[in-house]
């Protein structure tokens, strides 16, 4: 079975920087697509970036430009680098890998863009 454990969440300031990784237990090649997911309080969870097993990546809507997505095979890592952070960022942050015949949840972490 597949394990995520996302690290690096935390209190920062709107215009501050932060950096979220996603330990798996098994190797990234292993993994066809990870993916961020941020929920905020009283909304359905959105996609923010993904990362195939090819190294190829996406990220989405209002993330663009501020965030970026990568890993770190060697240590079985995935960094989503965020800049520029808006209080609208404010969220739980989930790492998700897509298997092949499943899915996998990390428990998250608390982001918090505020004043």
């Amino acid at each position: 079975q597949v394990q995520l454990v996302e690290s690096g969440g935390g209190l920062v300031q709107p215009g501050g920087s932060l950096r979220l990784s996603c330990a798996a237990s098994t190797s990234l090649e292993d993994i066809p697509i990870i993916s961020w997911y941020r929920q905020a309080p009283e909304k359905q969870r959105e996609l923010v970036a993904l990362i195939s097993n090819l190294g190829s990546t996406e990220h989405v809507g209002s993330v663009k430009g501020r965030f970026t997505i990568s890993r770190d095979s060697a240590k079985r890592i995935v960094h989503l680098q965020m800049n520029s952070l808006k209080p609208e960022d404010t969220a739980v942050y989930y790492c998700h890998a897509l298997l092949n015949g499943g899915t996998v949840w990390g428990q998250g972490t608390q982001v918090t863009v505020s004043s």
